[in-house]
Formats: C-alpha cells, structure tokens, sequence
C-alpha cells in the first residue's frame, strides 16, 4: 500500500498544472503501438494521474490508437479545470475519463459548446463520503455533532475538483458547515491520511468515489447519503475538443464502442495502477487484453 501513495505522489508531483506532459508513440514512447503502421495523425490525450480512472482508461486508448495507426502524445496535469480549458482551446485533443453530467457540469456549462461528447464509457460512477469499516457511522447524517471525534476535518482531493465542489455544496445541506471544515490538496495526500488513520484503528473521514480502486485496498465503507447531496450517479465519458471526430474519424468510431462494466473497469484499474504501476502502463494494458479482450468487438491488435 505504501508502494501505490508513494507512485500517486510522484505522479502528482511530476505533473505540472501547465499542458506539459511526456509524449510517447509506437516507435519509441511507452504505448504498445505498431510503429510501423500508417499515420493517421497525432492525438493528444490530457489526464491527470491521480485520478485513475483517467490514468487507467488513457493508457487503454494510447494502445488502441496506436494499433490502428494514430500517434498518442499523452499530457499530465494536476486539475480538472486547465485540462477542460485546454480541451476547449485544442491543446489537447481528448480527455479520456471524463465526469460531465454531475461532477463536472460546472466545467461543461462553460466550455461545452467547443467540446464534443465522443461516447459514454462507463454507467454508474459516484460521489462518496467514507469512513473505516470499524466506524460504528453509517450515514452522513450520523457526522452531526461528531466533529471532535474527527478533529473537525473531513479530508479531500485536489481544490479544484468537482468532488470537492460537490462536497462544498453537501456540507451546508447536512448542517456541517460550521462543524467541519474541508481539507484539500491532492488525491496523493488524501490516500497517506486514510492509510495513517487506517493503520492506527483511528477515526477519518474522507472524500472518495467510485469506480476508485482504494475503495478495495483500504477497509472504508461510504455513508449514506439520504438527502443525495453528494449527487446520484452518473456514466464516465471519452471528450474530445470540438472537431475531433471530423479530424480523427477512424479513432472516433473506435472510442465510441467503447463499453465498460464493473469487472472489467475494475480489473483494468487494478493492472496499471497496482499490479504493474509507473512506467509499465503498457504492459498493464497487454495484460488486460489478453484476459478481456475476446469480450469486445472494438479491441485494435497489431
């Protein structure tokens, strides 16, 4: 477990808030692409990661991409809202794990019209509030007039996240506010808490969400959330700048059959982000494909 923070935090420290990330391609970069194979053009996919549906869908779509003849230049930042800004303004030509309908329906109110919707992936990710499985609390509600037994802290992500936004929003509608106050700085952070916490049998609470894979790796369970102030469910969708079907229009008919469920989404966060971790990303994803593949009409092989 102390391996995996570590990785997050290396990750979230060597990722710049700028659009500055590693490009990678078939012939030399860490995708697992033909080389060989006819250019089609180069994409760029803008992630963060931190968050590992992101990391985790990216490094599929690099593979994929390549296969088919694209050339995959991957961006790393720290926060969802330059990397909207650069989807809108074309500095990066997708996001590949986006949360448009509730989490980041700010983001799309304003940018939305130079952003096109390449396809839902995935049907039931959420919002979380968590605590230990040995908490005796099963609600959010229960967190009233228990702020000393958490040192008044709930402890989130990045500041410009829609978690945090959304759990901005839920504070005031549980009657929180004035007991708690909302610590945030980076997923990496929130993790190395939780595992402290966790270790010592202490009290935390902490913002998470599903599909997150910590909410396998650490003995957490969610509260309810009766008043459904941290949003009801929501699907995870491929974004690409304005444009980019007609631009990339082989690559659009792939990502767009692109389907996910609970195992399969599951299994492939686990292989690139804990099984085989930093700089095995593709390897990671070969793994994946070799066990899922058969299951997918969509799956590019070299």
């Amino acid at each position: 477990m102390k391996k995996k923070i570590l990785a997050l935090t290396a990750l979230g420290a060597a990722a710049a808030l700028t659009l500055a990330g590693c490009s990678s391609d078939g012939a030399g970069g860490t995708g697992g692409g033909d080389s060989s194979a006819d250019d089609k053009g180069t994409i760029k996919l803008g992630f963060l990661p931190s968050w590992t549906d992101g990391l985790s869908t990216a490094y599929l779509l690099q593979d994929q991409l390549e296969k088919i003849g694209y050339k995959v230049e991957m961006k790393t930042l720290t926060e969802a809202g330059p990397l909207y800004t650069g989807l809108a303004q074309g500095d990066v030509d997708m996001y590949p794990s986006a949360w448009p309908e509730l989490t980041h329906a700010e983001y799309m109110e304003e940018y939305g019209d130079d952003i096109e919707d390449i396809g839902k992936y995935y049907e039931n990710a959420k919002l979380t509030l968590a605590v230990p499985e040995y908490s005796k609390l099963t609600s959010i509600e229960d967190l009233k007039g228990k702020g000393t037994d958490f040192d008044g802290k709930i402890y989130g992500i990045e500041p410009g996240a829609g978690l945090t936004k959304q759990t901005q929003k839920m504070l005031p509608e549980y009657g929180l506010d004035s007991e708690y106050e909302l610590v945030t700085s980076s997923t990496a952070a929130m993790l190395t808490e939780l595992k402290t916490a966790t270790d010592k049998q202490e009290d935390i609470v902490v913002t998470l969400w599903r599909p997150f894979w910590a909410n396998e790796a650490f003995p957490v369970k969610d509260l309810e959330d009766p008043k459904g102030a941290m949003g009801e469910a929501e699907g995870l969708h491929f974004l690409g700048t304005k444009g980019f079907a007609e631009k990339f229009p082989e690559a659009a008919e792939l990502i767009e059959q692109i389907k996910l469920d609970d195992e399969q989404y599951g299994a492939l966060e686990d292989l690139v982000v804990n099984e085989y971790g930093e700089d095995k990303e593709a390897e990671a994803v070969d793994a994946w494909l070799e066990e899922y593949g058969d299951q997918f009409d969509w799956v590019a092989t070299s």
